[in-house]
């Protein structure tokens, strides 16, 4: 037992002060390394310190920069958690996935990987060239939103908001990318029926996507979570109605600055009844914009019931394929069963 607690615990230093043996000057048995030895945790813990650069689309004029965040201020920007925003580092391999948020729209969408707000697009900045056809189509469709805009054409019924166009130019280009590949294994897999295992793993990627946007459509709660454009403007009219009721209070105030009034109690009681009524108002503001939302969810669910339509029909296509590979295996194996049959018989 002695022996076992020597082993497994460790070694106390010397009380008289003698230094132990550096880790350098010790020997190891041969495949043995010392812990905590060739790994620089130091830089590991910087990491999200660190900056990155990210294409800025703006939703008012349609351009774009590179700009340099890191992780906590992007983090404070779209007032995202920390695992929302790890499943856009491309460090991490995560499946395709669409979340709503209060601010914000995470978005990861096989090449695309951004954060949707109701005033900007942020893309993890990259050289990949489907990274750069989404910023160029977003800003071509914005564009040419501003300048029927700016003609006095009336809104077309098919608008929408800045969101679901961000959105609607990830899932556009996600679907295009996947039945682009699922093509060129069809036509490389007709003739030789041979790449099965890309084949099983085109398929999950599909079927991943499909489900993502399966279960947004399921839940009219997500989706109308994903109106921020809608959230902002009531947001915005419940601070104007906050400050001008703060004016009118601040003005009442004045007005009987002479009256007697009691200079301990009555000020904390005001400002606690005015706290509440803001309150109630505000949770009553929100409480309506989301009911009001639930309702004219429409247009979202349209817009992701066009792309599952695309992305089943891309799953139907590798399906087939499957089957033809499988059925053409079944068939060679056969032919290999009967040749083997006959040299047995021939011998």
């Amino acid at each position: 037992m002695a022996e076992l607690r020597e082993r497994l615990l460790p070694r106390k230093p010397s009380v008289a002060g003698v230094p132990l043996p550096s880790t350098a000057a010790r020997e190891y048995p041969s495949g043995c390394r010392p812990l905590f030895q060739g790994v620089d945790f130091s830089e590991l813990k910087k990491r999200g310190q660190s900056l990155r650069s990210w294409i800025r689309v703006d939703a008012a004029t349609g351009g774009s920069q590179v700009i340099e965040v890191d992780k906590f201020t992007m983090m404070r920007r779209c007032d995202l958690p920390a695992r929302d925003l790890r499943l856009l580092d491309p460090v991490f391999v995560y499946p395709s996935t669409i979340l709503g948020r209060e601010r914000a729209i995470v978005v990861n969408l096989e090449k695309i990987r951004c954060i949707i707000t109701a005033d900007e697009v942020l893309l993890l900045n990259s050289f990949d060239g489907y990274v750069l056809q989404y910023v160029a189509e977003l800003q071509r469709r914005l564009v040419a939103g501003t300048r029927d805009a700016l003609d006095g054409g009336t809104p077309s019924p098919d608008f929408l908001p800045f969101e679901f166009r961000a959105l609607e130019v990830a899932l556009e280009a996600a679907c295009t990318f996947l039945d682009a590949q699922a093509s060129d294994l069809e036509i490389e897999a007709y003739p030789f029926a041979s790449p099965k295992s890309r084949l099983v793993t085109l398929t999950r990627r599909v079927q991943k996507v499909r489900d993502e946007i399966e279960q947004l459509m399921d839940d009219d709660g997500d989706m109308a979570e994903m109106y921020l454009t809608a959230k902002k403007m009531h947001m915005d009219s419940s601070l104007d109605g906050d400050q001008s009721l703060h004016g009118s209070s601040s003005a009442g105030d004045g007005v009987s600055v002479s009256s007697p009034v009691s200079p301990v109690s009555s000020p904390p009681e005001s400002r606690k009844l005015e706290k509440t009524l803001s309150l109630s108002r505000s949770r009553y503001e929100s409480t309506k914009c989301s009911d009001s939302t639930t309702e004219n969810i429409e247009e979202l669910e349209m817009l992701l019931e066009a792309y599952f339509v695309v992305i089943d029909s891309t799953l139907n296509k590798l399906t087939s394929l499957k089957e033809y590979i499988d059925d053409t295996e079944d068939f060679i194996n056969i032919q290999l069963d009967l040749r083997d049959r006959r040299r047995f018989r021939g011998v």
